[in-house]
């Protein structure tokens, strides 16, 4: 028996797939939860089909997890509701094969529903989703893309416990430094990141430019821009899981934490955003180059009016507040500017009719689901109260002051995001308490935690 399904997931898609795709034997199906992280299973062949009928039944407890895996009671969905099961359903356009594994497997993601069909609002796509439908009934069509920086480090640290810069896996060559736009520093890694270029395409996925970024070891990859911006968090998300796949099988290691190395820069994930109406036109576009329109400096207010308290979901964890130091291309308050990257909210140089925000303060660590929902409630606040952002900030926005509230770290983040009805309007009720129960919940677990700096200040001093 089929049940309709809620995601708009059809059977046909599965089937196409599966006679398209003869040598798959077995798929990674993905929830994704407040972190971000891809909770599920692996499926065999035969297992697809009745998921694309009738769902796959999850625990509520899936989405209430912290960084560890481990349950948060305080989100309300382990024993509250005696950790029952809904039904996670497919994403339409998600089922997709992986390119480089063996046995050949596929993926699909998944989204959780209530057993009558309803969303689980605990769950950050529906959170993103709700934000997209509440801009369409107000004639705005979001696009954007996510930009993903990330670091390849040896599998071992040093002896100081310090992550190394990974060595080239074409050669086995070590470089230790910078190097910021090397092209030959690229060259070591393009066994891995052809393998990434592969998997990418085979998943639909339009990867772009790659670049050696600020830092030894880091690198950034660019994705195409989406008319579609779930279809942008689904590509971010995709992509990570791509990089970490193929940096294994080479022997290293990717990482994604904000800040690994407290010398150099940390990554962040860049968010471009633009908005569309009923005719497709961008509605950000200035009549006059260079004079920009009251609807991007409105979205642009709403932006930094909100930016306070919405920190927590751009720097979730603790390693996230290490990023933002001076003069780090992190931005340290909600700043604006023109072709300016020492500003939290940039209007890029380039082609008018591509005119958009680059929203630059959200670490490659934060959930893109719901950055970007947590962005298009910002715009939306802009928009609706007419919110001036203030002149623009022309050279170095480090010096600038900031024009709303900022919470210092992670403990005042945490404490701003669970009193902020902003916030709570843009991720919804339960998924803001669920995303900030879990922050809390981990916050308790660092501050608990006796690590190597306690020991390496007071040891012997105090």
């Amino acid at each position: 028996m089929t049940t309709l399904s809620p995601s708009g997931s059809s059977v046909t898609e599965a089937e196409t797939f599966l006679e398209a795709h003869p040598e798959i034997e077995a798929f990674d199906i993905i929830l994704h939860d407040s972190n971000g992280i891809g909770r599920g299973k692996i499926i065999r062949r035969h297992e697809l089909l009745s998921i694309y009928k009738s769902g796959r039944h999850m625990p509520i407890s899936i989405l209430g997890l912290d960084i560890c895996g481990e349950d948060v009671h305080e989100t309300g969905l382990i024993w509250d509701q005696g950790d029952g099961d809904r039904r996670a359903w497919p994403i339409p356009g998600t089922l997709v094969p992986l390119a480089g594994t063996n046995p050949p497997r596929g993926e699909v993601f998944l989204s959780l529903y209530n057993l009558d069909g309803s969303q689980m609002t605990s769950d950050p796509r529906h959170a993103l989703q709700n934000q997209v439908d509440a801009m369409a009934a107000e004639g705005l069509f979001p696009a954007g893309a996510f930009e993903l920086e990330f670091f390849l480090l040896e599998n071992d640290r040093d002896a100081n416990g310090k992550m190394i810069p990974a060595r080239d896996v074409l050669d086995r060559r070590r470089n230790s430094k910078t190097d910021v736009y090397s092209v030959d520093q690229l060259h070591g890694m393009l066994p891995l990141f052809n393998d990434v270029y592969a998997g990418a395409k085979a998943a639909g996925i339009k990867a772009e430019t790659l670049i050696s970024e600020f830092a030894p070891g880091q690198y950034e990859l660019t994705l195409h821009y989406r008319e579609n911006v779930m279809q942008a968090a689904d590509d971010l998300m995709r992509l990570k899981r791509l990089v970490r796949l193929h940096a294994r099988q080479h022997g290293v290691t990717a990482c994604f934490m904000a800040k690994p190395n407290e010398n150099y820069a940390g990554s962040g994930m860049h968010f471009h955003v633009s908005m569309q109406d009923a005719k497709g036109q961008n509605v950000f576009v200035e009549a006059v180059e260079g004079q920009y329109n009251d609807t991007i400096k409105h979205a642009i207010g709403g932006l930094q009016q909100t930016m306070g308290e919405s920190m927590l979901v751009f720097a979730p964890h603790a390693n996230s507040w290490r990023r933002f130091a001076s003069q780090s291309y992190a931005p340290v308050s909600p700043t604006w500017g023109v072709n300016n990257r020492s500003v939290a909210l940039r209007i890029p140089a380039g082609d008018i009719r591509a005119r958009r925000i680059e929203h630059r303060p959200a670490g490659v660590d934060s959930n893109p689901y719901l950055v970007a929902a947590t962005v298009l409630a910002g715009i939306r606040h802009g928009l609706k109260h007419q919110i001036d952002p203030g002149p623009e900030v022309t050279g170095n926005g480090y010096d600038a002051e900031s024009p709303v509230v900022m919470p210092d770290d992670w403990r005042s983040a945490i404490k701003l995001a669970q009193g902020s009805e902003f916030l709570k309007a843009a991720l919804g009720e339960d998924m803001h308490r669920t995303f900030t129960a879990v922050k809390a919940a981990e916050y308790a677990r660092v501050m608990r935690t006796v690590s190597e700096v306690d020991f390496d200040l007071y040891l012997h001093t105090v």
